[in-house]
């Protein structure tokens, strides 16, 4: 139902950035929180940033400073700059949505809670080297 798509990664000199961008489609109620996430080889996955509904944000303390998440609701993306990249930052990134969905439910429980799915990109290759 929903997908999300990343796109921006590349190869980077250390020092360089990148933007990474995420594009949610497809059907769902609300979006609430988005994140991005790193995975490199043989390390499990990491929480790099997350932005709420609301505009609140909160980063890794390896990445602050460095990075700033931002979201548009009217596009329904996600978005990471990534300034002073080190070799450190090589990565899979992967977009991350917490989404909202109507409860199926709600024709006969009309103030039923929404139901909560996790929807995830597919990965977007980070390359930090000289």
């Amino acid at each position: 139902q929903v997908r999300l798509v990343e796109s921006g990664g590349g190869l980077v000199q250390p020092g360089g950035s990148l933007r990474l961008s995420c594009a949610a489609s497809g059907t769902f109620f609300r979006i609430s929180a988005m994140a991005w996430y790193r995975q490199a080889p043989g390390k499990q996955r990491e929480l790099v940033a997350s932005i709420s509904e609301d505009g609140r944000t909160n980063y890794v303390e390896n990445v602050e400073g460095r990075f700033t998440i931002s979201r548009d609701d009217e596009k329904n993306t996600v978005t990471l700059q990534m300034n002073s990249l080190g070799p450190e930052d090589t990565a899979v990134y992967l977009c991350h949505a917490d989404i909202l969905q109507k409860s199926p439910y709600i024709k006969v429980i009309p103030n039923a809670p929404v139901v909560r799915e996790d929807a995830w990109g597919q990965g977007t290759q980070v390359t930090v080297s000289s």
